[in-house]
């Protein structure tokens, strides 16, 4: 298998795996230097995007025909997947959250009302707001500290974490059965960075009531466009293509062996050596999950990559998209009842309760889009559930159009098990087979304190060696928004600039870099006209 011996004459070959958020947006950013990267995008289901995927619904029963499953929405910080979504002509909307934490008088709390669990647990949500403020300013060795010993730490009480703290972290992180080991650092950056914060840290409830947040448009025929958007500037994407090894990776380039399959997933090993081939690339970028990242390096993979991809811990999580009402009502508080409800002592909570009870218009009342369940048995793991009809835009009425919102008895629903290892307290079974829409697994990195140090600050001594660099979301956060950061840093290390947003984006670009590649970001100063423009841009009411 010959080489070109003179790659300075051509463009450089960069082959992505994985076409999720992380993958498209590196090829994007790669994109826009076409004159020097010839880009191949790899991914083995039949469609891009990942996680982040839409589902067919039936309209005329559920009020719109697809409802988001993987990626639904996300918060201002979320400036790169907003970027995104624009150049295809997709626009998020800004909708208000309501959250409903556990189940009956004694165990139930929520953001839109007082209720007896909160009013009991007044004094501890000071402190723990106070404690917040001591890691923010002390943050050595405190960031890292799990949320389990940082409540003991500060003589918050065992029911506190469990009542409170653990569901709402479950939420936020999307990680039900790992909460009393998440990074107290975490809920800092969420709740108390001047600069990050997503939401403000309310002393009397927690959290504040109705926070907004930007419910994300259809993400398939997003991602399907941006995919056509691609190839129209040059970049090769190939689905149904798996890449089943690195055969060779040297400073001469990249061999890797590659597969064509059937969409059905159905290939023989018969047939799976007809249909492999070897393809030669100069540059590699892993848009996978640190295990199959190891799993496709097999042999060229060195001591360095394999202590560092081995430590990433995953769990197998299943989703059951459903329209069982009787479930979600028997599991949640999806409603509004007087006796989850604790007497108010402001007037800002005679507000709120009024708006809860539905009398402050037609399109007031308690209609929360997401909700938790703490297993009786082991209280410090939660059971997460979304209502997809209380978040997801199209499923709303417009402001002002006078128009009720859709009855519970017809919405769109998600729980959500995590952790395949406890399958023994899960209630799946208690969801109506005929209700059920979709069945999915999900493989989840850990969001525990041990990844934190025992794989993120080690990736910039594996990132950019061997012509191989390593996105993804499990090489940040898991969410969408920092997928597309990492992919973006992805090509800012094979020698794109990256094209500044505002003060915030540049600045969660500049921390992941420094963390996973070791490099430090410097902007630009701009001259006068564009820090005009600019200014205008950050200043504007909607997600920059």
């Amino acid at each position: 298998m010959g080489w070109n011996t003179n790659p300075e004459h051509r463009k450089q070959r960069v082959l992505i795996i994985g076409a999720g958020a992380a993958g498209m947006a590196c090829a994007a950013t790669l994109a826009k230097r076409s004159e020097r990267f010839d880009v191949t995008v790899l991914e083995k289901n039949s469609i891009p995007g990942g996680l982040a995927m839409s589902l067919a619904v039936d309209g005329e029963k559920f009020g719109a025909d697809w409802a988001n499953t993987g990626a639904q929405g996300g918060t201002r910080m979320f400036r790169h997947s907003y970027k995104f979504f624009r150049e295809y002509g997709y626009e998020p909307k800004e909708v208000r959250i309501q959250l409903s934490f556990g189940k009956g008088k004694d165990g139930f709390w929520t953001n839109m009302f007082p209720t007896p669990l909160l009013q009991k647990h007044q004094h501890e949500i000071e402190k723990f707001g106070r404690a917040l403020r001591a890691v923010r300013h002390f943050p050595f060795p405190l960031w890292i500290v799990p949320l389990k010993r940082f409540l003991w730490l500060f003589g918050l009480s065992r029911e506190f974490g469990y009542r409170i703290v653990y569901p709402i972290t479950s939420l936020l992180m999307g990680i039900g059965n790992e909460a009393e080991d998440v990074p107290c650092g975490i809920l800092v950056r969420l709740f108390e960075d001047p600069e990050m914060k997503i939401w403000d840290y309310d002393p009397v409830g927690f959290m504040p009531a109705r926070p907004p947040m930007f419910a994300f448009p259809n993400m398939t025929r997003f991602y399907m466009d941006w995919a056509s958007g691609l190839r129209a500037k040059g970049v090769t994407i190939r689905l149904n293509t798996q890449a089943v090894k690195i055969i060779q990776r040297n400073e001469r380039g990249i061999i890797v062996e590659t597969r064509q399959m059937d969409e059905d997933a159905r290939v023989t090993e018969g047939s799976f050596h007809d249909r492999s081939m070897t393809e030669e690339f100069d540059k590699l970028v892993l848009c996978v999950p640190g295990d199959e990242a190891k799993r496709i390096l097999g042999e060229t993979a060195t001591w360095r990559e394999k202590w560092i991809l081995g430590g990433v811990k995953y769990y197998d999580d299943i989703t059951i998209t459903h329209c069982d009402h009787n479930y979600f009502e028997n599991r949640y508080e999806p409603r509004f009842k007087e006796e989850l409800c604790a007497k108010p002592r402001t007037k800002e909570q005679e507000e709120q309760i009024k708006f809860a009870k539905g009398e402050a218009g037609i399109q007031s009342g308690f209609r929360p889009s997401y909700c938790t369940f703490s297993y009786h048995s082991r209280p410090g793991k939660n059971e997460l559930a979304f209502d997809y009809s209380n978040f997801q835009y199209q499923f709303l009425p417009e402001p002002g159009s006078g128009k009720p919102p859709i009855p519970l008895e017809r919405h769109v629903f998600q729980s959500r098990f995590l952790g395949e290892n406890l399958k023994g307290i899960w209630t799946i079974d208690q969801i109506d087979d005929k209700a059920v829409l979709e069945r999915r697994w999900i493989h989840q990195p850990s969001q525990g304190w041990k990844h934190y140090i025992r794989v993120l600050p080690y990736l910039r001594y594996i990132n950019g060696k061997n012509n191989t660099i390593y996105a993804g979301a499990w090489t940040f956060a898991n969410m969408h928004e920092a997928a597309c950061i990492t992919g973006i840093a992805a090509a800012v290390r094979l020698g794109v600039e990256y094209e500044s947003l505002d003060d915030f984006a540049d600045k969660l670009f500049s921390l992941y870099l420094r963390a996973a590649h070791g490099k430090t970001f410097k902007r630009k100063t701009p001259d006068w006209f564009t820090r005009r423009r600019g200014s205008a841009a950050t200043n504007n009411s909607g997600p920059a």
